[in-house]
């Protein structure tokens, strides 16, 4: 093959990545990627505590919303929700 072939590939390539980039880039500006919505204080309501794996294919989720929290199992096809309304224990000093 010529090198003007594997030129026109990589010039091809670049334009294709800048093009990706300046989608993202205008999607960011424009507020239609990497956007949550947050309290007027700037404070979250909603977090996940803890995430830990069962086996390859369920997880449990301990979710906190403002002072509850919720004990959900997350599996490959549905969602279970294992205990609500949860207290939030004390921080350790």
């Amino acid at each position: 093959m010529d090198l003007d072939v594997y030129l026109r590939f990589v010039v091809a390539l670049v334009f294709v990545l800048a093009l990706i980039g300046l989608i993202a880039w205008v999607g960011r500006r424009m507020g239609f990627i990497g956007r949550v919505a947050t309290g007027r204080s700037g404070a979250r309501r909603i977090g996940v505590v803890e995430a830990v794996t069962i086996d390859a294919k369920r997880r449990l989720v301990l979710v906190r919303r403002d002072d509850v929290e919720h004990l959900v199992l997350l599996g490959p096809a549905s969602e279970m929700l294992v205990e609500g309304g949860i207290k939030p224990r004390a921080p350790t000093p």
